[in-house]
């Protein structure tokens, strides 16, 4: 018996030094974390701010910089690389549809201003506000970083494929 929880025990260390892990719920859940981060990101204890990530099409990139810490942008960061397709929303910002939802628990809500990039929770999407002019506090909005870019700049990212990818960590 012993030797048997002595190579169970031998297996679990493996996978988890593997970075192997296991599903809970569907794989639309976002009741669970992934624990793997994208090449550029060590580990899920490392924290995501300070991350850059560039939206790219064509000769047009958009680099963000994370600054929030949570589950949120974790997960969004656990997701890259990506193709995305961004198009143009209420005149406020552009908008891009996630694979799926991200995880929301324990992530605040924010009050954007222009330059930031947002999680929208009930829709799954990720924006990019250039006029907050009249919109407030959501707990539904939540902040995932800072781009320094003109609407110019967003609207060349709209009409084709756009790659978010990981440029740099802190």
């Amino acid at each position: 018996m012993r030797r048997k929880l002595l190579i169970t025990g031998s297996a679990a260390i493996v996978f988890a030094a593997a970075g192997c892990t296991t599903p809970v719920g569907p794989a639309s859940s976002t009741s669970a974390i992934s624990a793997t981060f994208p090449p550029g990101i060590a580990s899920a204890s490392s924290s995501a701010e300070g991350t850059v990530v560039r939206f790219t099409s064509g000769e047009t990139a958009v680099d963000v910089t994370i600054e929030s810490d949570n589950p949120t942008t974790r997960d969004f960061l656990s997701m890259l690389p990506l193709t995305l397709s961004v198009e143009e929303f209420a005149g406020r910002e552009k908008i891009s549809q996630l694979p799926r939802k991200l995880e929301t628990d324990r992530s605040p809500g924010s009050d954007p201003e222009d330059g930031d990039l947002i999680y929208y929770a009930p829709w799954g999407n990720i924006g990019f506000y250039y006029d907050t002019d009249g919109i407030g506090y959501s707990d539904q909005t939540i902040h995932l970083g800072t781009y320094d870019g003109s609407v110019e700049q967003l609207s060349r990212l709209e009409g084709g494929d756009v790659t978010a990818e990981v440029v740099h960590q802190q």
